[in-house]
């Protein structure tokens, strides 16, 4: 239970460092629908560890404040059917930013006492997803924060320091690995014995996938690669796309990923967007291009005579390597230039989109009760991705996470690796 106990302390003072440098008005901020106030991503993370932990086990405990079961109920319909629509989150003015912090102190002196407590395997499994849960809210805190800074006419900078011009060197030039296929096992092995392993259901049950031999790239592709793709006129050429991305393309306007920016003061003529300011492109250009769309990706993969990796052949490549790049962890805030022999770039830097659509896998058994909602109710319609990055905290990736989104998607920190 100490080992438990220290790992709850360090998440939450985790997402209490990321936004001590945000005011209360930053908080209260949601830039698009699909994000969330940061204010909202603190109060509903504790809501999870008050819902699905103290009430049910913890007998004498008290609820901080009731209207909070429904407040920041995220999408949980079996426990609450009048939940606010998210695209209001940010109407709410009250509670305060200050009750807010009361409520996570609340809830953190009550775990204290659960902790002190005998716990059992149950519980400890659902305080892990709890963990698991609060560390993806505080990488969705830090996208929507970046989003939400950009579109203010200000442009503030979440972080102080300054990112460094940085250069491939000739060794990471783009090379093809040859994987053999065959028959490979994907999916998390894992033993309920041992309360303290976590992987999410989505990731269950291990399982066989035949793959014919393929090649995938050594590392991601950069910013330099995709200013080629954009400066060959992709963006107009609408063989390149599949029909829904032209229609985005169309419709949006499209013409350069999430955070690009003209700048004829840089010598690309443009110049990107993050949560350390404005940088030119041309001290980033060897580094992973990031905030693009599914579309985009499988668009520039098509200019290449590529295509993008399944979600069984990144695992397959994967699940050999150790889950450590540039990650949350880093502070960089970005992604940063490959370095490396071999494969590299697998964890960190940008999640990889594959071509994989989010399905179970067969024999899937989604976790009981409430907790049933967590992901399997967003399988249609979305796209897998893998890898983590660099805002992903570093002990919440692993070789058979499985991220999704729209393919639409463009604020998250997301990248391409090709395959043929």
């Amino acid at each position: 239970m100490s080992a438990l106990a220290s790992k709850y302390k360090a998440v939450r003072t985790m997402t209490h460092s990321l936004v001590a440098c945000l005011s209360a008005e930053d908080q209260m901020v949601q830039s698009c629908p699909e994000a969330s106030p940061v204010k909202w991503h603190q109060a509903h993370t504790t809501w999870f560890f008050e819902t699905f932990v103290l009430l049910p086990y913890l007998s004498d405990y008290r609820p901080f404040r009731e209207e909070f079961h429904r407040l920041f109920n995220s999408y949980y319909l079996s426990l609450c059917e009048e939940i606010p629509e998210k695209k209001l989150r940010a109407s709410f003015s009250r509670p305060s930013l200050n009750e807010i912090l009361a409520f996570r102190a609340h809830v953190d002196q009550e775990m204290e006492r659960l902790f002190a407590c005998s716990i059992d395997q149950e519980v400890s499994r659902t305080i892990m997803l709890g963990l698991n849960h609060e560390q993806q809210h505080q990488e969705l805190a830090l996208t929507d924060i970046k989003h939400a800074f950009f579109s203010n006419p200000l442009q503030p900078s979440y972080g102080s320091s300054s990112l460094p011009r940085e250069t491939s060197p000739l060794s990471l030039q783009l090379r093809w690995l040859d994987c053999d296929g065959g028959l490979v096992e994907i999916g998390h092995p894992l033993n309920l014995r041992k309360p303290l392993e976590f992987c999410f259901d989505n990731e269950t049950p291990r399982h066989k996938v035949y793959l014919e031999p393929f090649q995938i790239a050594n590392r991601k592709v950069t910013c330099r690669e995709y200013l080629e793709f954009m400066s060959d006129d992709a963006y107009v050429r609408s063989a390149l796309w599949l029909a829904e991305g032209w229609e985005y393309v169309k419709q949006t306007g499209w013409e350069a990923p999430l955070y690009w920016e003209r700048d004829p003061g840089d010598e690309t003529g443009w110049r990107v967007f993050t949560l350390k300011g404005w940088h030119g492109l041309a001290k980033l250009l060897d580094t992973p291009v990031c905030h693009i769309s599914f579309f985009e990706a499988d668009a520039f993969a098509r200019w290449r005579a590529c295509r993008l990796p399944t979600e069984a052949e990144w695992e397959s490549v994967a699940s050999k390597e150790r889950p450590q790049g540039n990650l949350l962890d880093t502070g960089r805030l970005h992604p940063a230039v490959a370095v490396g022999v071999g494969i590299v770039q697998l964890f960190g830097d940008c999640w990889e989109w594959t071509t994989s659509p989010y399905t179970s896998y067969p024999g899937h058994k989604p976790f009981a009760g409430a907790l049933g909602e967590y992901n399997s109710k967003f399988m249609p319609n979305q796209m897998i991705l893998r890898g983590g990055s660099c805002v992903t905290p570093a002990d919440h990736v692993r070789a058979t996470y499985r991220n999704f989104f729209h393919p639409a998607t463009r604020w998250q920190c997301t990248g391409i690796r090709l395959a043929v």
